[in-house]
């Protein structure tokens, strides 16, 4: 038996400490685990894997139970050969310091049990991350994805991928689009720079890294990942203090492609990391984008490859992009709407429905409704004036707006939808 886990401190949440407990002692793609977890939630899946207690036999029985509605069978459900490999990280499980480490470093950690967790994860059913480590505003975490293009792709890019890249993840950026990537050298390292450069939307970029949320990796892009960290969003599932190594690598993929409407690959070798983002987007009926280049190019057989494929739709711009994401990313108001105005006769339920939209706004989202013209159009020059807000908010603030059927916009300018 090994001892009992460190706890954060009296009073501390035991969900969220044995979910930091989980997220050391497994790794997130470890179907023994996710099933225990699924089947006894994650109090009772960090006393039984960590060696604490035996399995009980009721217990037992809901994790074959769970293993079958996920298509495992009994025999894939080796419980025993599982704490055997858990065993030596178990000796060492420390969740309490974990979270202390995090709380160092400036990160928090939230758990899918939180109301501001990802919605969009779920999709990744039985192995949704455990729990995120996060660096940056908080409040920033339940970003749409559907507002959101994953743009990914060599570490050891061309010139020319670099310069895609910036004109793509830059344009993307500048209408509002959230640009979601790795954080590595390379087109990753291009994608977050032109989102932190145009970005408008809330927030402009967010980077899911493969190591622990204490250390910036690599080293050279540091500064680049703390420019992430104030505009935008560092998140990571491994624990703090965790090295950056290939399967995690690998792992993190799912979770890029699980935050964005689609993906996009810049550029991409024959066999590559950035390759393993576009599967997983596939397999979540996410569309996945490719940019070509030289059938000379190392760095675009990879692309060529996913096309050729049909795993992915050839992409040469941020028109294309948008034309490859946009059903995904079209808000729904919940009132139907011929061309820019509503229908005449809104039933008691919507407009209750419409009320608590306005209720859920930021006060400067408010400001700047209260600004907008019910019938001439505004320019958002003009808003900035009339609104008191700054430029970044009231373009970010209007593409909020209407995705919840508050605003119009043309290139004429905006105004307020009755």
């Amino acid at each position: 038996m090994h001892p009992a886990p460190h706890a954060p401190g009296p009073g501390a949440d035991p969900v969220r400490a044995a979910r930091a407990g989980l997220c050391r002692l497994v790794e997130p793609t470890d179907p023994t685990a996710m099933l225990l977890l699924a089947a006894l939630g994650p109090v009772a899946a960090l006393e039984i894997a960590a060696g604490r207690r035996p399995i009980a036999a009721a217990e037992h029985t809901g994790l074959i139970r769970a293993g079958a509605e996920a298509g495992y069978g009994p025999r894939q459900i080796d419980l025993r050969r599982a704490l055997e490999r858990w065993a030596g990280r178990a000796a060492e499980l420390r969740p309490g310091a974990d979270l202390d480490a995090a709380a160092r470093a400036g990160a928090w950690f939230a758990v899918p049990e939180d109301p501001d967790w990802p919605e969009a994860l779920t999709d990744l059913g039985l192995f949704q991350p455990i729990g995120l480590w996060g660096r940056g505003e908080r409040r920033l975490l339940p970003f749409p994805a559907a507002r959101a293009v994953a743009v990914v792709g060599s570490r050891d890019c061309s010139g020319y991928g670099r310069q895609v890249t910036l004109e793509l993840a830059g344009a993307l950026a500048a209408r509002g689009w959230t640009v979601v990537s790795g954080g590595a050298y390379g087109i990753d390292q291009a994608a977050h720079s032109a989102a932190l450069a145009t970005g408008t939307g809330e927030p402009p970029t967010v980077s899911v890294m493969a190591c622990g949320i204490d250390r910036l990796y690599p080293r050279g892009n540091e500064e680049l990942l703390r420019g992430v960290e104030a505009a935008g969003l560092l998140l990571s599932e491994a624990a703090p203090g965790c090295t950056p190594s290939r399967y995690r690598f690998l792992q993190r993929n799912r979770i890029i492609a699980a935050l964005s409407a689609g993906t996009v690959v810049v550029e991409a070798r024959w066999r590559s990391g950035a390759q393993s983002t576009a599967h997983h987007a596939d397999g979540l009926s996410r569309p996945v984008g490719a940019v070509p280049g030289s059938v000379h190019a190392g760095t675009s057989a990879g692309c060529h490859r996913l096309v050729r494929e049909g795993s992915a739709v050839l992409v040469t711009d941020a028109e294309d992009v948008l034309e490859l994401v946009q059903p995904l990313g079209t808000a729904t108001t919940g009132t139907a709407t011929t061309g820019t105005a509503t229908t005449g006769t809104a039933t008691a339920g919507a407009a209750r429905e419409r009320g608590s939209v306005v209720d859920g706004l930021s006060q400067p989202d408010r400001v700047l409704l209260d600004a907008l013209p019910l019938t001439a159009r505004s320019r958002p020059d003009h808003l900035v004036r009339v609104a008191g807000l700054s430029p970044r908010e009231v373009l970010g603030g209007l593409r909020r707006l209407e995705e919840r059927g508050l605003a119009d916009g043309t290139g004429e300018g905006w105004r307020r939808r009755r």
